[in-house]
């Protein structure tokens, strides 16, 4: 499992590490190894299959429900169907060769991705319960000002709201799909 962070894919001129990121997934999801990306690290895992990412239409922060495509209600991923999950991201990826689209948001098309049974890609936070949830406010604090409509009371308020149905909902989905790779 690779979680994201607040940079760029494509930053490996500021952030080194990108690339061995890149070339490890790329190595493990060529072996079939089970492999979860989330935020940055689902940008670098469709990296590594040759999908493109780039900024996307633009910037996603807080909590609303994915769309499910058929794939994604017929898998693990049904158990996020109306639920609100965290968004917090700038940039987007291309659906990698051979993977399948599990959610979209009508800012970005691809919100989850699988790769066979062994790769599971999110854009969303499916980690996020709102516990802990201020350092993400403190962390960025920067970025959500910039953000015209998003607000630190309301992104908190809804952290504590939404955060415990989202997790249970991801540790269902998780679940199964952790229970499929046996």
């Amino acid at each position: 499992m690779v979680l994201g962070g607040p940079v760029g894919a494509d930053q490996d001129d500021l952030y080194p590490f990108l690339s061995g990121e890149r070339e490890a997934l790329r190595t493990r999801l060529a072996a079939g190894a089970p492999t979860l990306g989330i935020c940055l690290d689902a940008q670098l895992m469709a990296a590594a299959l040759g999908a493109r990412v780039a900024p996307g239409l633009g910037k996603e922060i807080g909590w609303a429900p994915v769309a499910l495509t058929d794939r994604g209600r017929a898998g693990p991923l049904r158990h996020l169907e109306g639920v609100p999950v965290l968004h917090w991201h700038g940039d987007a990826f291309d659906l990698p060769p051979g993977a399948e689209r599990l959610a979209a948001t009508p800012l970005c098309p691809n919100q989850a991705f699988a790769l066979g049974r062994h790769g599971l890609g999110f854009q969303f936070h499916p980690e996020a319960d709102g516990q802990g949830f201020e350092r993400w406010l403190i962390g960025h604090a920067v970025e959500i000002a910039a953000m015209p409509g998003v607000s630190v009371p309301a992104l908190r308020d809804d952290a504590r709201r939404l955060g415990p149905g989202a997790a249970e909902a991801a540790r269902r989905c998780l679940g199964e799909w952790l229970g499929g790779l046996a």
